[in-house]
């Protein structure tokens, strides 16, 4: 289906330059209280050392697999800058000009913008130990510090000129070099062919690429063939969403995904006249903006699955400008709320300059929002197979799908609890990125496996990778009594599992209770894996959650308690020091666990 591309013709002949602000008129409408958090900023900015980089902190990755190390000093750079900049352009004082054409410099003399861990010319190829200046990669990050700058310069164009015009024809000549000419010359696998599946690069670099052709005086062949060219990679990405508009890839990647789309077709309309502006009456473009409000659970909790946390920063100034564009006045009012509880809604460790200058300028706006009762409905997506089920308690989500998705984990069949906004059955979500993550070693990672989700285990034998591990038979029934999901799960599993029959029913009993009912044909014993943030105690028959909940189990022996030690800084912004996973073999060929 080609969504965007069937508006090809209709690019007017003159595409104009694109200005990243939205209604202000001048910097003199930004509120005091912005202005001063900017400044703050800024000054605190000044103060820090400019991150180095050296060739050995880039190779640091093929030797070791650490990202961080590296990616903490490139990012810090980058977030520099843009507190310096913030703050020039807010106060207009002068003082942070100097450590702004340093951090420019400093951007335009590495020898290449993209990460370590994305240094390869082949998608999922050998990643280089060092970048090739005469052969630029455009990977997320490339395309966003390329972005940065044209933001920069598109800012404080006067401020910069006046001190020496090369500072803006540095940038031009290295976007240029870096970002436009293999865009337009060369074939990236995140550009789309054919039914090759893609994720969020797509939507993510794209935009990226948009925001810096059209900020840049770039002349009307090269605006006209990006423009056309990024109409079909926007095709590519939606084509593989359902029409429920639903991230595979998880609450987390929304705002990479379908958010970087929204932030594309913005400039595209317009720069374009309004070219596209029936797009935004798309059902599938309104359903991709809404995904994020049927995910939210309670405060900073989210469903979450594959390679998404369970504790997502709130809601800002980019979901509530998507609710604005697709006419969704329960996006806004939900994003708005949180923006409203925010402590950082200026979004201070943001890498794009171009959010944090939206944030800033629709402060105001977003502040007078006026507040409403926002109902988090019943929903079934079956685009991955996601049931969300809620009464006054409970938040009941299960998730059929496949283990072929996007940063999957192997959790066909898997399903979390909460109960008044707190959590009963968890999914842990991922640890810190490193090259074993995005290697043929990715399942041996802990959080990856079958075993760690609300799932069972025959034997010693978990689910396994692929497209073709998938739930069957999925059927979702939502009432104003009753919402269940069933699925068939035995082709979840290898053979080694000796499964014939595996279906579950995941069901919330409104104002009552939830209950998951298993039935096996196997030839091994089950053993399900419980997941919980609180220790439970357990007894026969029973695992309870002190002052949560209580789960009664039919079916199972006694169950056993593991207790996991989380150290890894990014589980550990989700979830405390201990997590545990309950065993529970099974007796016969049913269990039953009411949860109360």
């Amino acid at each position: 289906m080609s969504m965007f591309s069937a508006f090809g013709s209709r690019l007017p002949e003159y595409l104009a330059d694109f200005s990243p602000h939205l209604s202000l008129s001048g910097i003199e409408e930004i509120d005091p209280e912005v202005r001063r958090v900017l400044e703050v900023a800024g000054d605190a900015a000044l103060t820090k050392p400019w991150p180095e980089l050296l060739a050995s902190h880039y190779r640091d990755y093929v030797s070791s697999g650490n990202r961080a190390r590296f990616e903490d000093r490139y990012f810090g750079r980058r977030l520099k800058l843009n507190d310096l900049v913030l703050a020039e352009w807010a106060s207009g004082s002068g003082r942070y000009l100097d450590q702004i054409i340093d951090g420019i410099f400093l951007l335009c003399e590495e020898s290449g913008w993209q990460l370590p861990a994305h240094n390869a010319y082949v998608r999922g190829g050998a990643r280089l130990p060092l970048p090739r200046a005469d052969r630029p990669i455009i990977d997320l990050f490339a395309a966003e510090t390329a972005a940065n700058l044209c933001v920069v310069r598109h800012l404080l164009k006067q401020q910069l000129d006046a001190v020496d015009p090369a500072i803006g024809l540095r940038i031009e000549e290295e976007v240029g070099r870096r970002i436009l000419t293999p865009y337009l010359s060369e074939h990236f696998w995140w550009m789309g062919h054919g039914e090759e599946r893609m994720n969020n690069w797509t939507a993510w670099i794209t935009q990226n690429v948009l925001l810096s052709a059209f900020l840049l005086p770039t002349d009307q062949r090269i605006r006209r063939s990006v423009a056309l060219k990024a109409l079909g990679s926007l095709d590519a990405f939606v084509k593989d969403y359902a029409d429920d508009g639903a991230c595979e890839e998880g609450v987390v990647y929304y705002r990479h995904a379908a958010l970087c789309m929204f932030g594309a077709m913005q400039i595209l309309q317009q720069v374009g006249d309004g070219f596209i502006g029936a797009l935004w009456s798309e059902p599938k473009i309104q359903n991709m903006a809404e995904f994020i409000r049927h995910m939210h659970v309670s405060k900073n909790y989210y469903i979450n699955f594959a390679d998404s946390s369970a504790v997502v920063p709130p809601c800002g100034t980019r979901e509530y400008l998507f609710g604005k564009a697709v006419g969704s006045k329960a996006l806004c009012s939900f994003a708005a709320a949180d923006y409203r509880c925010d402590p950082d809604r200026l979004m201070p460790q943001e890498w794009n300059l171009w959010y944090r200058l939206q944030a800033a300028e629709t402060h105001g706006e977003i502040m007078r929002t006026p507040a409403m009762t926002v109902v988090h409905e019943d929903v079934f997506l079956p685009g991955i197979g996601l049931m969300i089920a809620r009464d006054g308690s409970y938040c009941l989500a299960a998730k059929a799908g496949s283990n072929g998705e996007s940063h999957n984990h192997n959790d066909v069949g898997s399903f979390t609890v909460y109960k008044n906004g707190r959590p009963v059955l968890i999914d842990i979500g991922v640890e810190t990125y490193t090259a074993k993550t995005f290697s043929p070693r990715r399942y041996e990672i802990w959080t990856m496996q079958s075993a760690f989700h609300n799932l069972p285990t025959f034997g010693d034998v978990m689910q396994q990778d692929g497209e073709t591990f998938a739930a069957k038979q999925v059927e979702a029934v939502l009432g104003p009594d009753q919402a269940s999901l069933t699925m068939e799960l035995a082709e979840a599993y290898p053979t080694e599992a000796q499964l014939s029959r595996f279906t579950r029913r995941v069901s919330l009993f409104k104002g009552r209770f939830i209950e998951l009912a298993d039935r096996y044909e196997c030839g091994r014993t089950p053993v399900l894996s419980l997941m919980t943030e609180q220790r439970p105690l357990v007894r026969r028959g029973l695992v309870t959650l002190p002052g949560l909940a209580t789960l009664e189990i039919s079916g199972g022996e006694m169950p056993t308690v593991e207790e996991i030690e989380i150290e890894d800084a990014r589980l550990r912004k989700a979830w405390p020091a201990r997590l545990y996973r309950t065993l529970v073999p099974v007796v016969g060929a049913e269990l039953t666990i009411r949860i109360v």
